[in-house]
């Protein structure tokens, strides 16, 4: 019987989805990079909120406000621009040259870090781009990406600037948005490095798994932006004892503006509360899906990420009853803004473990 043999033709990188092959892990790691700079940058940024920093520097200069002042003069001026608006005069009158530079340093290392991100992004997309070692279905999600990093550069002028005139603190609605457009950028690019790394799709878990998880990001995401305006009207300095509030569980104030909808953007206990309520409700659905993640036929790689998104909820939830019985001390208040980013990565790494083959 004559013995037939056959010539298996190679498998390509296309073929087999495995994204990996194209040597496409350098551009993962650019972007796992980009994505730890823009951690940093939300950290810095709330820093530089609880210092009252973020009004230190008056004016808007993309290009020639990359150099810090440079000569006594300077200095002298910048403080003489901050002296003319509200918050010097109704909360810093008597500040110091030297606490000023302090302030204004914070804010300054704010914008600067603001730009090295762009830099760090553009450059390395441009090469990837210009060596083709870029899949064509990315070009444009990462090109938007960038799109919206310049936007977010506008959105933080136009924050600072409500604070300058007629207020001594930025507008709470456009500190959640600047917030929130920089988590967005982060979820998009970790989302795309995590593609890349991870390359050839592993079996998907079924879809009920899959949409819990999705709503479990909406819930930290919501969260997230009830934080947002905690920060922007102080809400954390009042009410400080958990769970109840004033001896209650409910505010007796939570409904005191008009109309309503008010109260959840502009009442301080309304909005400590939603904030409470929203990260309780948070904290249980993650607890609810650990639990039955139990006796789920869940991938490997899916029950890992589980457990790390467990404890990342105990510590932010930790974190954040912490900050708030202590009065917003600004280390721990830092460490709480940082629980928040590793808790909405530890959300999205366990929605990707889960994805479709």
């Amino acid at each position: 019987m004559p013995v037939s043999t056959t010539i298996a033709a190679p498998v390509s990188a296309a073929a087999d989805g495995s994204d990996t092959a194209h040597g496409l892990r350098p551009v993962a790691i650019w972007l796992f990079g980009c994505c730890a700079m823009i951690f940093a940058m939300v950290v810095i940024g709330g820093i530089t909120r609880l210092t009252w920093s973020g009004l230190s520097i008056t004016e808007w200069q993309p290009v020639t406000g990359i150099l810090p002042p440079l000569s006594d003069g300077a200095w002298a001026a910048e403080f003489e621009k901050y002296r003319q608006i509200p918050q010097y005069k109704l909360l810093n009158a008597g500040m110091s040259l030297v606490q000023f530079k302090t302030i204004y340093l914070w804010e300054y290392t704010h914008r600067l870090w603001g730009r090295l991100i762009g830099v760090v992004y553009l450059l390395p997309f441009l090469y990837f781009l210009v060596r083709r070692r870029l899949p064509r279905r990315l070009a444009w999600p990462l090109t938007g990406i960038f799109a919206l990093g310049g936007a977010q550069g506008g959105l933080g002028w136009y924050m600072v600037e409500s604070g300058l005139a007629d207020r001594i603190e930025v507008s709470q609605y456009r500190l959640t948005a600047h917030l929130v457009l920089a988590l967005a950028i982060y979820a998009a690019t970790l989302w795309i490095a995590l593609e890349l790394w991870r390359g050839r799709a592993q079996p998907g878990a079924p879809l009920l798994w899959r949409r819990a998880s999705e709503g479990l990001i909406a819930l930290v995401g919501l969260t997230i932006s009830a934080g947002g305006f905690v920060a922007g009207l102080n809400a954390g300095l009042t009410y400080n004892t958990f769970p109840l509030m004033d001896g209650s569980f409910v505010p007796a104030g939570y409904a005191q503006l008009q109309p309503f909808f008010r109260n959840w953007f502009e009442n301080v206990a309304a909005v400590q509360f939603d904030h409470r309520l929203m990260a309780m409700t948070t904290a249980s659905a993650a607890l609810a899906m650990w639990v039955l993640g139990w006796g789920a036929a869940l991938p490997r790689a899916a029950r890992i990420a589980l457990h790390a998104l467990l404890a990342a909820m105990a510590v932010q939830f930790a974190l954040g009853v912490s900050t708030l019985l202590l009065v917003v001390p600004i280390p721990l208040a830092a460490a709480h803004q940082a629980g928040a980013v590793i808790l909405l990565t530890a959300a999205i790494v366990w929605r990707h473990t889960l994805r479709a083959a």
